[in-house]
């Protein structure tokens, strides 16, 4: 295994790993709950730096091969790490991208550390504490099914949590998934890390009153059939965040899906609208990078909600 650089960020170590020119906008990826910098897959970071970004991913505290530790933290610890991140590697501003508690960080990074960011993208994430709606009862199962003792086990219980929250649009491939759970398996696995990143969600507090504060361009991406934070948390951060984008994707659960077909990196809209809304977010390339992963998507203006059409992956 190639050693990958770190940093240190608010007295802990961070292992990060770059693509793209080193003098390319930055595009920090934030990952979710016990998941590793590897949840953004590699070929994925290529093509976002294909687009012109500086790609950065980590592991966050008590994950992957950044510092394990001991006392309890919270997310804005975890938001102060990322902030720290961009620090140690001299970056003044970036675009931020965050998957599940990911765009926990990233909204809490963009409230505690103005800025800082230039765009947010939150995907299938929520406004946690009282503002959040909980899991389903088949999404809380796999959250809290306990780590087992052996590393077949590990990448067993692994692909059965990717079959409970894959969307019934996204086909499951299981060898494509097992050498992904396989790798981050063998790199870290830390079970008692996860809970404690569990422990700092579950006291978190709602956000919603604080996300009208927010003053860059946002995202909002969300899976119509996630059990695990369910699609009503993704319209709730949208509603909450003033001009924000709500793209919902049909079929899609608490993942990010594999995509079927060749990368098409230009944005396409399905209404005649398309050169007023491309000059009102001009600039905010990650954007259109995230929307382009399928090649047509449907926008309702009025409600500032985008609906990829069925059959994309």
């Amino acid at each position: 295994m190639i050693p990958m650089p770190r940093a240190t960020s608010n007295g802990i170590e961070i292992e990060y790993e770059t693509f793209g020119a080193l003098a390319a906008p930055p595009l920090l990826l934030i990952a979710g709950l016990g998941s590793q910098m590897l949840s953004w897959d590699d070929d994925f970071c290529a093509l976002l730096a294909s687009r012109g970004f500086r790609v950065i991913r980590y592991d966050n505290r008590d994950s992957g091969l950044s510092t394990w530790v001991e006392d309890a933290y919270t997310l804005d610890d975890m938001a102060d790490d990322a902030a720290g991140l961009l620090d140690a590697l001299g970056i003044a501003a970036a675009h931020v991208v965050g998957a599940s508690m990911g765009g926990f960080i990233a909204q809490l990074l963009t409230l505690n550390h103005p800025g800082r960011v230039l765009t947010l993208t939150s995907i299938m994430s929520g406004p946690n504490g009282d503002d959040q709606v909980q899991p389903t009862a088949e999404g809380s199962a796999v959250l809290m099914a306990p780590a087992p003792p052996t590393r077949e086990e590990r990448i067993a219980l692994g692909l059965w949590a990717k079959q409970k929250l894959l969307g019934p649009a996204d086909p499951f491939d299981e060898p494509y998934e097992r050498a992904r759970i396989t790798r981050a398996v063998d790199r870290a696995y830390h079970p008692a890390g996860f809970g404690r990143q569990l422990g700092a969600i579950l006291v978190a507090r709602g956000r919603l009153e604080r996300l009208g504060s927010v003053g860059v361009p946002t995202l909002v991406i969300h899976g119509d059939a996630d059990i695990l934070v369910p699609v009503e948390n993704g319209r709730r951060v949208a509603a909450a965040i003033p001009g924000a984008r709500l793209m919902e994707i049909e079929g899609m659960g608490h993942d990010v899906p594999r995509r079927r077909t060749s990368p098409t990196w230009a944005l396409e809209w399905d209404n005649p609208s398309r050169s007023q809304a491309r000059a009102s977010w001009r600039g905010c390339r990650s954007f259109s990078s995230f929307s382009s992963m399928c090649s047509r998507w449907r926008c309702s203006p009025s409600v500032r909600t985008y609906r990829w059409s069925q059959g994309c992956w």
